[in-house]
């Protein structure tokens, strides 16, 4: 049968012609590697490089040796008392072990990738929540502060019962095992247990979301993991034998499909670019030497990824081995795809996908026409239409032609629901189907074009407002690297537009000179920013992706500050915090440091100060 090739929706709709059990190598992820591992056992399945510096001599596993160490660890996990529903959490970098974990972990039981940059108390909400029974982490390493993190928390986790140690010994008295070690006590050929892994089995449980607050938990199951694996593999030219690298983290859901189990399920080469990935410095300075090394035919990345790529000289090395990338997590400007594609020769496949849906939902094709700024076709067999719900989020009508609504997927990557249903109000607009929270609209041709997030929409005055009108403007201003446009309080409209900016290394711009670009070229006035903002680093996710909570808690302090600045010397000193609130959304926190003042006539200020405001705030009087 001839490998399917995403072209066009008729394509689409014939691959579906085909049911997914005769195309599906396997229900459980456990399989579907051995499947991979069954076409080449001798070839190379993993490469690991230490750092950009020394690409040279890569660290080489083959799918005989990764099967093995999967086998290995499913086999360590059970006996540390891993049941089919028990949960192992991982805080790991990019190194091989993390998939020898990601994959047995899910052989044994359930895997729940934790982001190792969060905070302490983040980490332990998300085991708590979790259910979290045997703990892995890293132990001390140079620059990161994993393993202190665990000991700090470990006494709020009664329910861990093993703690698994990367490099570092075991402690087995106080429950502590060092991983290379201890599984090399275990059978590499096969598992010695008996497990038959349903497909409706949960597979991974990943946190999803900002990067505070509650901890919100999306469980996948085996089948949902599978048949991702697959859909992701089919919109893809990667052929067996051939190259991916893998920048983006394994605490993320792009990182451990389109760089992980896609590529394995075909007997594809992973080579990882370090522990820190793309955030090694080393890795971009090399990137296009690495490429040469390895022959590389594709890497996934986000925007911002691409961009310090742009920005990084290339010699005379040999590229011409790089066909595509996949781009997703974050718009793409128009000027930076152009460029990009430019100076590399290769195509990039612009998708999107979410953590609810797995990771891929829709891609633009390698083989067919590629429509700048939209995500492009939806991957077979997950439907994705756009339906106009009501305020409960419930389905009215499907959206028509280019009209906009609210960006849906049904399908067997699409997981059954949040952990708590309090986060699954909203969430199904009808049955099967799950509200991606994204508003977008479908053109004549099937593309899919992403118009903004429902939250992410800045209201004024009951005007809703686009944040890519002012967003694409700035990115057509030269000098303008990253640019987010988000709504600040305003006691009259509700809100009002402000941008946010960080400029190229050198770049000759201010405020002022932003600003009249803007007048210039945004062409709706209430979408012009009353405020440019320029940070030397915008707030982003561990993944890149632009993270708009934090500049609107920002915006939200300076205007607070401005409006309390007229309690002048009436009090010793004030400052304003702004974040997430459980209940409120956003509480803007205000610490005052009072002197010989009234508490109570300062409160009584600071109220009617911010009375016109609807974020909410607290006084704090130290």
């Amino acid at each position: 049968m001839a490998k399917y090739q995403h072209k066009d929706m008729a394509g689409v709709i014939a691959q579906e012609q085909i049911p997914l059990h005769q195309v599906l190598p396997a229900t459980n992820t456990y399989d579907l590697i051995k499947h991979g591992a069954s076409i080449n056992p001798e070839a190379i399945a993993l490469s690991f490089i230490p750092s950009g510096e020394q690409y040279m001599n890569p660290f080489d596993r083959t799918y005989a040796n990764l099967l093995g160490e999967i086998n290995r660890t499913a086999n360590m996990l059970r006996d540390l008392g891993l049941g089919s529903k028990d949960v192992v959490s991982y805080l790991l970098p990019n190194v091989p072990q993390t998939h020898f974990l990601l994959w047995g972990g899910q052989a044994a039981g359930i895997v729940n990738p934790i982001n190792f940059l969060l905070e302490a108390h983040t980490i332990r909400d998300i085991c708590q929540a979790a259910g979290t029974k045997i703990l892995v982490a890293l132990g001390e390493y140079p620059g990161l502060d994993i393993w202190q993190k665990v000991m700090s928390i470990r006494k709020d986790l009664p329910g861990v019962k093993a703690i698994v140690r990367g490099l570092g010994p075991s402690d087995e008295k106080n429950g502590v095992y060092g991983y290379d070690d201890f599984v090399s006590r275990y059978d590499a050929d096969k598992l010695t247990f008996t497990r038959q892994i349903a497909p409706d089995d949960v597979a991974t449980i990943f946190h999803t979301g900002g990067t505070t607050g509650t901890p919100k938990l999306a469980p996948r199951t085996h089948l949902n993991e599978a048949a991702n694996a697959l859909q992701s593999s089919l919109i893809s030219p990667l052929s067996s034998g051939e190259t991916i690298l893998s920048g983006l983290p394994l605490f993320h859901t792009n990182g451990t499909t389109v760089t992980g189990s896609s590529a394995f399920m075909i007997g594809g080469r992973v080579v990882i670019l370090s522990p820190y990935g793309y955030r090694d410095p080393s890795v971009i300075k090399n990137f296009y030497k690495i490429v040469e090394k390895f022959r590389a035919v594709t890497f996934s990345a986000v925007p911002t990824v691409l961009a310090m790529l742009l920005a990084t000289p290339k010699g005379d090395e040999d590229i011409s081995s790089l066909r595509f990338a996949v781009c997703g997590a974050a718009p793409l400007s128009v000027e930076l795809f152009q460029r990009f594609e430019e100076k590399t020769g290769m195509k990039i496949m612009e998708g999107y996908g979410l953590t609810e849906g797995l990771c891929v939902s829709s891609c633009n094709p390698y083989y067919g026409q590629r429509k700048i700024g939209s995500i492009g076709l939806r991957v077979p067999y997950q439907d994705m239409r756009v339906f106009k719900v009501d305020d409960q989020g419930k389905f009215v009508s499907e959206a028509k032609v280019d009209e906009i609504g609210s960006v849906c997927i049904s399908g067997p990557n699409v997981f059954k629901g949040y952990t708590e249903d309090r986060h699954n109000t909203t969430l199904f607009p009808k049955e099967g189907w799950v509200n991606t929270g994204d508003l977008g609209r479908q053109d004549a041709d099937g593309y899919i074009f992403l118009t903004g997030r429902k939250k992410e929409l800045i209201i004024r005055g009951g005007h809703n407002i686009d944040p890519a009108v002012i967003e694409e403007p700035l990115y057509s201003l030269p000098g303008v690297a990253l640019a987010a446009a988000v709504g600040r309080p305003d006691p009259h409209a509700g809100e009002v537009p402000v941008a946010y900016v960080q400029l190229e290394p050198g770049a000759d711009l201010d405020e002022a000179r932003i600003m009249d670009h803007l007048a210039k070229n945004v062409g709706e006035r209430a979408a012009l920013p009353k405020e440019v903002v320029i940070l030397g680093q915008l707030p982003l996710t561990p993944v890149g992706k632009m993270f708009k909570p934090a500049m609107r808690w920002d915006a939200t302090r300076r205007t607070y500050e401005r409006e309390l600045a007229a309690l002048g010397d009436e009090v010793q000193s004030l400052a304003v915090a702004v974040g997430e609130d459980k209940i409120h959304g956003t509480l803007a926190t205000i610490t005052v440091s009072l002197g010989q003042a009234d508490r109570q006539e300062i409160a009584a200020k600071i109220a009617e100060l911010l009375s016109l405001y609807t974020v909410k705030h607290e006084v704090v009087f130290v």
